[in-house]
């Protein structure tokens, strides 16, 4: 594996370096291993007589040549060809062929097993696009992208610029405006495409042929022009890059990639089976965080890694608040409070947390490990509260004069930030983004309330954190109801409370002097701020017997979200978690809420937090919630398919084995939904954990849905089982370099450790931490995979603490010690909740 670009090297070679543009030509008809790649490069030196280097990862060298002259292949090493000798202008011709991956880096083939068509597609973030042409491969050196591609004669193939088939098999692309490498695409293969067109932006749709029938193209586009719409509303920019195609490919590493004019998006955002409004509402986030993309990150770019924020947070909020305001999804922050919202919190305590505007990222190594809960979920919620402090008139006045000084360029904080200051004249802005985007951690905020004869005699909010921060946040007041018998919590009054950040820890809250006591107090009513939240002692008991009575879903996932990270921080009882969510989550009307508390429920109480010999009764519990809601929710099939899955993970009994079964036999669960082909593999799956079927009925299973999704399923499921020979043969496949697919691999890992049966994964937990570390010989993809998805999450004891630690004295990759190291973190938690 090349040695990471240095930040340094980036440096030198940006001041060095002037690239006006690539001519790429990829021949993809060399057979199945490589493709051919052919780059003209036409670039500018301010040095002459200077030396620099390219980057290149190819199979086989067949031409290189400098102004005309032949270069030394010998003298191409770790990845980089020198280039000597410079001149003012300058032209590099390079001829290769390059690998195809299966791992999605570079261009990744994929063979349907639906149909056996083959189709490909590239993933060039962050340091990929080496892997598909030779480049200078860093942000901060755009150039203008012309590619051409050779294709089999059937096939349909895309690139950012609009594409035209000039012969048979041969596209010619337009020209794009200046981009960053990482941004290039390429996706072709015999797809099944749908085109429209909307206020002069032509649009497309494409994704295999097997999946045609699950392109639900109305409401896709009717999405996009809606998000199109809204930005051509906030942005004095039009949209930048001419057409807008979104293909859906396979086994794609990310949920999507923002290439400009071609976006790519895992295809598993095309809904095979039934799902969730909070799946489809998520896919809308994506489909207008993307576009958001198109601003933030394509028209400017960041100059290095360290301000991957600069894309990612700002995309995240845009996507959430986009499309609450031109959706029928209007709860989006809902869903994000607890769930991208929880991401980052956990993030951000962990020993690997950073500032959302990380400094120090040395090399493209350390960068790959920032795409995490703090660039995204935290540097969202960060955006949030800078548009409440700041108005989001004057926020969006920043925003676009950012866009108009830096367009096709490079940008970093500091510009954000005078562009900011300079639309909000009266707000010190860079203090603000030093308290804020500058350091790393969570602020805890705590109620404190004393009374006396039913009122108020004195409340105030301590503000702890390393610094603490300001926030502005909203106080809610409910009180419960009289009347007709139900128990009902409603609101009183929200107050604004604006927290210094002034080294003060302690602030009054005067206006509550005197007022009638609340039953309840919510500090961060409505999720503005970005902390943790502890309630004074009254309002927990409150929260404990009433939160299911409170209107607001915002204000219940915030409460909910109190509770997850009370358990986490052990200051809540894991059993008093259970006993929340089985009194309150049957009568959970939002989605998004229910299946976020059964997980937490599922993957960390059960699992985790509580000793093995208390997990039967713990799974218990959630069976007989999940049943409680299927009883009582005929009118929303959302609802019941989140209890239905949750009820297939917690099945145990012979007599819950007995109704899976019936289920897949009947094909349908009664009263509904019909099993479908996702809830027939997670039946499948919990059956082959218990050690209730076996390869035969997978094989069976297969046949029936042989998807690359069924592929999946069969190689979850396979895992699972407990026989002595399937566990070998599973752990082998993981540990073989090339053995299976990314999307395979991943699917193998998560199905091989089953707390239910720990005993056939004995010997294992030992394994893997002396077989893990060379897993960075086969990249980042793989070591996050197998740093994250494999770890024996629920072997939470000691030893695995210590065997987690000698683990980490090895010399491992970037990706795999960040991955290792949160994960050990956690585990560490798990451990302290289970011993307390």
């Amino acid at each position: 594996m090349p040695a990471p670009l240095t930040r340094t090297e980036a440096q030198d070679r940006a001041r060095l370096l002037n690239v006006h543009s690539y001519t790429v030509h990829l021949d993809l008809t060399r057979g199945e291993e490589v493709f051919g790649s052919t780059t003209v490069i036409r670039f500018g030196c301010a040095e002459p007589g200077a030396t620099t280097f390219v980057e290149l990862r190819p199979a086989r060298l067949h031409r290189l040549t400098l102004n005309g002259a032949d270069l030394d292949p010998a003298s191409f090493d770790d990845g980089r060809l020198p280039l000597p000798d410079l001149a003012a202008d300058n032209e590099l011709r390079i001829e290769t062929d390059m690998y195809y991956s299966r791992t999605g880096e570079g261009m990744h083939r994929f063979t349907d097993p639906a149909d056996g068509e083959v189709y490909v597609y590239t993933q060039c973030a962050p340091d990929e696009a080496d892997r598909v042409f030779a480049c200078f491969d860093q942000p901060d050196l755009k150039a203008v992208l012309e590619i051409s591609v050779t294709a089999p004669g059937h096939w349909t193939v895309l690139s950012n610029g609009t594409g035209e088939r000039t012969a048979d098999g041969r596209w010619e692309f337009a020209r794009t405006p200046p981009i960053s490498t990482y941004l290039a695409v390429i996706v072709g293969g015999p797809m099944h495409s749908v085109h429209a067109e909307h206020d002069g932006v032509p649009l497309g749709l494409h994704c295999r042929r097997s999946l045609a029938p699950f392109l639900e193209a109305e409401e896709i586009f009717d999405l996009t022009r809606r998000s199109l719409d809204r930005y051509h509303e906030l942005f004095d920019e039009r949209y930048p890059f001419g057409k807008y195609d979104q293909a859906f490919v396979p086994e794609l590493n990310f949920g999507a990639m923002e290439n400009p004019g071609c976006v790519t998006f895992r295809d598993e955002f095309l809904f095979r089976s039934a799902v969730t409004d909070t799946e489809r509402e998520q896919r809308a986030i994506v489909i207008a965080h993307e576009m958001a993309h198109m601003w933030f990150g394509d028209l400017v770019t960041m100059r290095w890694w360290d301000d991957l924020w600069l894309n990612e947070s700002f995309a995240e909020y845009m996507g959430h608040q986009v499309i609450s305001e031109v959706s029928r999804f209007t709860t989006t922050w809902t869903g994000f409070a607890v769930k991208r919202k929880a991401w980052g919190y956990d993030a951000d305590q962990r020993p690997s947390t950073h500032p959302v505007a990380a400094q120090g990222l040395a090399d493209t190594a350390a960068a790959r490990v920032a795409f995490d809960g703090i660039s995204y979920a935290k540097g969202a919620s960060v955006l949030r509260q800078l548009v409440a402090w700041l108005g989001e008139e004057a926020f969006l006045a920043g925003v676009n004069a950012h866009f108009a000084r830096h367009r096709f360029g490079n940008a970093d904080l500091a510009d954000l930030l005078d562009a900011l200051a300079g639309a909000a004249p009266g707000r010190d802005v860079h203090s603000w983004a030093e308290r804020w985007l500058r350091s790393s951690g969570v602020d805890t905020l705590r109620a404190e309330v004393e009374e006396r004869d039913g009122a108020i005699v004195s409340a105030a909010i301590t503000h702890t954190g390393r610094p603490t921060r300001p926030h502005r946040i909203l106080l809610g007041l409910y009180d419960k109801a009289d009347g007709d018998g139900a128990y009902r919590l409603t609101p009183r009054d929200r107050i604004g409370v604006d927290l210094p950040a002034d080294g003060a820890d302690r602030t009054t809250l005067s206006e509550l002097t005197g007022a009638a006591r609340p039953d309840l107090l919510v500090i961060n009513d409505g999720d503005l701020g970005y902390a943790k939240v502890r309630p004074d002692h009254r309002s927990w008991e409150t929260v404990a017997a009433g939160l299911s009575a409170i209107e607001d879903q915002l204000t219940r996932a915030v409460l909910w979200n109190t509770a997850r990270d009370m358990v986490r921080d052990g200051d809540l009882p894991a059993a008093d978690f259970l006993a929340l969510v089985e009194t309150h989550l049957p009568a959970e009307p939002a989605v998004s809420v229910v299946e976020a508390m059964l997980a937490f429920a599922r993957d960390q109480i059960a699992d985790r937090y509580l000793a093995p010999e208390r997990r039967p009764a713990a799974i218990a519990t959630l069976a007989e919630v999940c049943r409680r809601i299927i009883r009582t929710t005929d009118d929303d099939p959302g609802i019941r398919l989140a209890a239905v899955r949750g009820l297939i993970r917690s099945s145990s009994t012979p007599d819950e084995v007995a109704a899976l079964r019936a289920w897949l036999r009947e094909e349908r669960v009664p009263g509904g939904p019909d099993l479908d082909p996702e809830l027939r593999w997670k039946a499948l799956l919990q059956l082959s954990a218990l050690g209730e079927v076996g390869e035969a009925e997978i094989a069976e299973e297969l046949a029936r849905d042989p998807s690359a999704t069924g592929c999946q399923g069969a190689a979850r499921c396979g895992a699972a089982l407990p026989g002595r020979d399937t566990k070998e043969r599973a752990w082998q496949q993981i540990f073989t370099d090339g053995a299976l697919s990314n999307r395979l691999l991943i699917a193998t890992a998560e199905g091989f450790w089953q707390p239910a049966m720990p005993e056939a994964t004995e010997g294992y937990v030992r394994r893997y931490f002396e077989e893990v570390p060379a897993a960075g010989k086969r990249g980042p993809m793989v070591a996050i995979a197998l740093g994250q998805v494999l770890f024996p999450d629920h072997a939470a004891t000691p030893e695995t603490v210590q065997a987690a630690e000698r683990c980490l004295e090895e010399d491992l990759i970037p990706a795999l010690r960040r991955a290792l190291a949160d994960q050990l973190d956690d585990l560490r938690r798990a451990v302290r909740i289970r011993e307390s």
